[in-house]
C-alpha cells in the first residue's frame, strides 16, 4: 500500500509539472469540451485534428488572440492539455482500481478505508475544479480566472499533501512530540507557504512574472506605479497584476526569513532524526526557491524555470507536512 501511495503521489507531481507548462505554454483552452471518457481517445487523422480546431477556433480565444494560429500550432497547445488530462485520468484508475482491491480484501478498513475513500472523492472534485477553471476563459473574456487557477493549483497540493500524510502514517516515520514553540513555528510556516504557493498561481493566471523582470526592485522602485489602480484597493491584491507580483515577491521575503527562523531554533528542539532531516530539507529547499523565483523573473519566465519553481513549491510543502508530522501536538 506504501508503494501505491508513492506511486499515486509520483503522478500528482508529474500533473503539476504538465500543468505548469500547459499554463506556460497558453494550452489551457485548446481543449473546449470535456469528455470524462470519450475524451480519453485523441484525434485520429487529419478530420478529426480539423473538426478539433473548428471547435476551438469557434471561440474568443482563436478569434481575439490567436487568429494567424494554423493547425500544426494548435496541435501543439491542444497536446499540452490533452497529456494533462489524460494524466489526470490515470491518476484516478491508478488511485480507484487498487483501493478496490483493498477493500474487497479488508487491507484497508475503518477509519483508514474512509481516508482513502475521501482521498478518491477528493480526486474527482478536482476534475470538476478543472473544467470549471476552463469554463472561465470560454466566454468573451478568452483568459482562464486566476482565482480558479489558484483553487485548482490549490487542490492539486491538498491532495498530495493529504495522501502524503497517510503514506506517512503507514511507513512508521517516527514521530514525538517536540516543545510547543516547535510545532507553532512550524505550522505558521505551513500557512505562510500556502499563502505564498496560492499567490504564485495568480502571478501566473494574470501573467504578472513578466510585468516586471528586474530584482530586487521593480522598474527602479520598491512600490512600482500602479500598484492600486483599481477600486475598490483591496481588490488589487487578487486582480491587479503589478500588485499581485509585489505581494509574491514580499511574501517570498517572509516565507525565507521564517523558513531559517523554523530551521535554526528548530534544531535545538528537535527529537528525533525525522524532525531533523525535515528541518535541513526545509531550509534547503527554500533557498533553492528563492533562487528559482529570482532566475525566473530575470529570464522572463522561461517555461522550464517557472515549472521548476512550481515543483521546488510543492516538494517544499512535502517537507513541511513531514515536519509536522513528525513533531505532532501533545494532547
Amino acid at each position: 500500500m506504501i508503494r501505491w501511495l508513492d506511486i499515486v503521489c509520483a503522478l500528482i507531481l508529474a500533473m503539476v509539472v504538465v500543468g505548469g507548462i500547459t499554463r506556460l505554454t497558453e494550452s489551457g483552452l485548446s481543449m473546449v469540451t470535456w469528455e470524462p471518457i470519450l475524451g480519453a481517445v485523441p484525434p485520429r487523422g487529419d478530420a478529426e485534428w480539423q473538426m478539433r480546431f473548428d471547435q476551438y477556433r469557434a471561440y474568443p480565444e482563436y478569434q481575439i488572440l490567436n487568429k494567424t494560429m494554423t493547425l500544426r500550432e494548435f496541435k501543439f497547445i491542444y497536446f499540452w492539455e490533452y497529456l494533462h488530462r489524460l494524466l489526470g485520468r490515470l491518476i484516478g484508475a491508478a488511485y480507484a482500481a487498487p483501493l478496490l482491491w483493498f477493500l474487497l480484501r479488508r487491507t484497508a478498513r475503518g477509519r483508514l478505508a474512509a481516508l482513502l475513500v475521501l482521498g478518491l472523492v477528493l480526486g474527482g472534485l478536482q476534475g470538476v475544479v478543472g473544467w470549471w477553471m476552463v469554463k472561465s476563459g470560454l466566454n468573451e473574456n478568452p483568459y482562464v480566472s486566476p482565482l480558479r487557477l489558484a483553487i485548482h493549483l490549490g487542490l492539486a497540493l491538498f491532495v498530495l499533501s493529504y495522501l502524503w500524510w497517510i503514506r506517512l502514517r503507514l511507513s512508521g516515520v517516527e514521530s514525538r512530540p517536540a516543545a510547543a514553540p516547535f510545532r507553532r513555528n512550524a505550522l505558521a510556516f505551513l500557512i505562510l507557504l500556502i499563502v505564498q504557493i496560492l499567490y504564485g498561481a495568480l502571478v501566473a493566471g494574470l501573467d504578472a512574472g513578466k510585468m516586471y523582470n528586474t530584482f530586487p526592485l521593480m522598474g527602479g522602485r520598491f512600490i512600482p506605479p500602479g500598484f492600486l489602480r483599481m477600486d475598490p484597493a483591496w481588490l488589487n491584491i487578487f486582480e491587479n497584476g503589478t500588485a499581485v507580483q509585489w505581494m509574491h515577491r514580499t511574501l517570498a521575503y517572509l516565507v525565507l526569513a521564517l523558513a531559517m527562523h523554523v530551521w535554526w531554533h528548530g534544531l535545538r528542539g528537535a527529537v528525533t532524526t525525522a524532525q531533523r532531516k525535515s528541518l535541513h530539507t526545509i531550509g534547503a529547499l527554500t533557498l533553492l526557491q528563492v533562487a528559482l523565483g529570482i532566475l525566473t523573473l530575470l529570464f522572463h519566465v522561461p517555461v522550464w524555470l517557472g515549472v521548476a519553481h512550481q515543483v521546488n513549491a510543492a516538494f517544499l510543502l512535502l517537507a513541511t507536512v513531514t515536519l509536522l508530522f513528525s513533531a505532532p501536538s501533545k494532547n
